[in-house]
């Protein structure tokens, strides 16, 4: 079907959609899919259980098209679907927030699907920090510790920047009910967000933070627990989800990971990567019987002040829908 998605978008806020047929609907729709699958991540923290929103809100839009009067964008009553498919979902599979450090369903987001994301102005600074940094893991970790309304408000009013009244007619409630929430929800954010990203500051393809990372690798290539330990900062945090909670400080990092084995691992290679707009290692393990390095794990960094202060690994099973390669030969190079 050869047409422009965005003039029809625009197009059907003033017609019905319930006038279009399910193919140009859903074609329309898709426009917005990626952003969707954003927004609902947030929510959701997890990269499948935002998949799964995205459809149902993409089915829930369908059947419900003649509820669009054309008052909002299709882009924002899509929004509101979503967000309403997000709070189901949390009710249904997690009906209590996060405790303590421990997110536990916790997946990463490939970086090449963000870029599909409308950019933000060259000329706003502030708006590109915000689309990084409120997509960063510490970020979702800290979101995931809101009780579900509070977390909807402020993923609505601080990232989205939605009015208080749009947000209100959303949810149901008062504008005085969802400021509450807001201030609530942002005391809850800097309870849980490390100290110094409280500021949201943060350099991106800093030359110095581009040589740690490779001296990181190398070393973890290395099994070189010695060299990793003076690259961590003294409260370094660390975490595996689903498999490990949060653990925190350098000399119980380095002792979890001994416990495990790490250091008398060999035959390991590395694909460089990013995830969540924070740098990260692909880590494949050599496997004799199928004469090839096999996914091992995903460390994903935070680096602040030239030292590493988060390390979150995932299993190898994240690496299909990070478009890493399923295997590396023997005489392949990893970098």
């Amino acid at each position: 079907m050869t047409v422009d998605l965005r003039r029809e978008v625009r197009v059907a806020e003033q017609v019905h959609l319930d006038d279009l047929d399910e193919a140009t609907f859903a074609a329309m729709a898709d426009v917005h899919r990626r952003e969707l699958h954003v927004h609902c991540y947030r929510m959701l923290g997890s990269f499948q259980d935002a998949e799964d929103a995205v459809q149902e809100t993409m089915l829930r839009a369908w059947r419900r098209r003649e509820t669009f009067e054309g008052r909002s964008t299709l882009r924002a009553w899509l929004y509101r679907i979503a967000t309403n498919a997000c709070l189901d979902l949390l009710a249904r599979l997690r009906p209590k927030p996060a405790t303590g450090g421990d997110v536990r369903w916790l997946q990463p987001y490939p970086d090449h699907l963000l870029d599909e994301l409308p950019a933000p102005a060259d000329d706003d600074p502030e708006a590109q920090a915000l689309a990084r940094e409120t997509i960063e893991l510490a970020y979702l970790v800290a979101v995931q510790h809101l009780a579900p309304r509070p977390r909807a408000v402020l993923v609505l009013r601080d990232v989205l920047g939605w009015p208080a009244k749009e947000v209100a007619d959303l949810l149901g409630d008062s504008v005085n009910s969802v400021n509450s929430a807001l201030q609530r929800a942002r005391a809850g954010m800097r309870a849980h967000l490390p100290a110094e990203r409280q500021d949201w500051t943060g350099e991106e393809g800093d030359p110095a933070t581009l040589d740690l990372v490779r001296r990181f690798t190398e070393a973890s290539v290395a099994t070189d627990v010695d060299a990793i330990a003076t690259m961590m900062r003294d409260d370094v945090r660390f975490a595996m989800p689903p498999s490990h909670g949060l653990t925190v400080g350098r000399e119980a990092v380095l002792a979890a990971w001994v416990a495990d084995g790490y250091p008398a691992m060999t035959g390991l290679r590395a694909v460089p990567t990013t995830v969540n707009r924070q740098p990260a290692a692909a880590y494949y393990l050599w496997r004799e019987a199928e004469q090839a390095f096999l996914p091992l794990t995903l460390d994903v960094l935070r680096i602040s002040a030239g030292t590493v202060t988060e390390i979150t690994i995932f299993h190898g099973d994240r690496f299909p829908s990070l478009g890493l390669p399923e295997r590396l030969g023997p005489d392949q190079d990893g970098g």
